[in-house]
C-alpha cells in the first residue's frame, strides 16, 4: 500500500472507547506518545482494531492550528 500522507506512525491501540456512532481510538507509540483519533465504529469492526494490537496513525491535514496562553 501507498500513501501521499508523509506522516505514518506505527504504535500499539491502548484503548477503545466505543459511543453510539464513533469510537474514540488511543494508539501508543514508541517513544511513549499517544495520538487520539475518533473514527466511526463501521471502521474499528472493519479494521479489525482492539486493545494491545498494532496500528498506524496515518495524518494529512492542510493545516495545523497553534495557540498560546
Amino acid at each position: 500500500m501507498k500513501l501521499s500522507a508523509r506522516n505514518i506512525f506505527k504504535g500499539t491501540v491502548v484503548k477503545i472507547s466505543r459511543g453510539a456512532v464513533n469510537s474514540e481510538v488511543i494508539i501508543r507509540l514508541e517513544n511513549d506518545t499517544e495520538l487520539v483519533s475518533i473514527i466511526t465504529n463501521e471502521s474499528v469492526d472493519s479494521l479489525g482494531l482492539k486493545e494491545n494490537t498494532p496500528a498506524y496513525a496515518v495524518i494529512k491535514a492542510s493545516n495545523v492550528m497553534v495557540a498560546v496562553d
